[in-house]
């Protein structure tokens, strides 16, 4: 049994009894948050914001990606939150002024910050490390309904309903420039709708499924 449709087929390769099972989140803390003040670092920011939450690991991540997106719209914010690694310390990315790095944040804080961004980024590199995860920051931040970028890989597939899935760094701009446009109420709550039936007890009846097909 795997949490991903890319690890299940490829767990199916050499066994025929292999299968998905998907991912318990919980949500509670991104689902409950009802505040409409924003994070004091980042309050006084222009917007479109466009933000990451997670560590900023260039194995996983696409630092070319966000520097262009960045350079080629110097009217948007990007807002990346969380602990860097010596790549990114180093970027580019550190000398555009349209860029803000807030650091690593306790996880109760991390709510009001993806509550704060117009549009939710996932830059993954298409590598063995990302290209089978199971995303869970998508489900965080589809809890909350903001629209999200992300880049098309296997492990994305069962979220293309409710996000923008990519593979060039033109698609990026093009949709964040959608996501901005589109995002209403009914699509909000559309993806709220959708992370919330990833629970530790939809993934365990899936388990018993798979037990009970063998």
């Amino acid at each position: 049994m795997a949490n991903s449709p890319y690890l299940s087929d490829y767990c199916r390769r050499n066994n025929p009894r292999s299968y998905y099972v998907g991912q318990g989140c919980e949500l509670e803390m991104f689902t409950n948050y009802n505040s409409r003040v924003k994070p004091p670092d980042i309050r006084f920011l222009n917007t479109p914001m466009i933000g990451y939450v997670g560590a900023l690991q260039s194995i996983r991540l696409d630092i070319e990606l966000l520097q262009h997106i960045a350079t080629t719209k110097p009217e948007w914010t990007f807002v990346l939150v969380g602990p860097e690694d010596e790549q990114f310390k180093e970027s580019k990315l550190h000398h555009l002024d349209n860029v803000f790095f807030a650091g690593a944040k306790p996880p109760e804080n991390l709510p009001a910050y993806v509550h704060a961004f117009d549009v939710c980024l996932n830059p993954q590199l298409v590598n063995e490390v990302t290209i089978g995860n199971y995303p869970r920051k998508i489900d965080e931040y589809l809890a909350m309904g903001k629209p999200v970028v992300a880049t098309r890989t296997e492990g994305m597939r069962i979220f293309e309903a409710h996000t923008y899935l990519g593979t060039t760094k033109d698609d990026y701009i093009r949709l964040i420039q959608q996501a901005l446009k589109e995002d209403c109420i009914s699509l909000q709550q559309q993806r709220k709708t959708f992370a919330q039936q990833h629970t530790w007890e939809n993934s365990v009846k899936e388990i018993y499924n798979a037990i009970n097909k063998v």
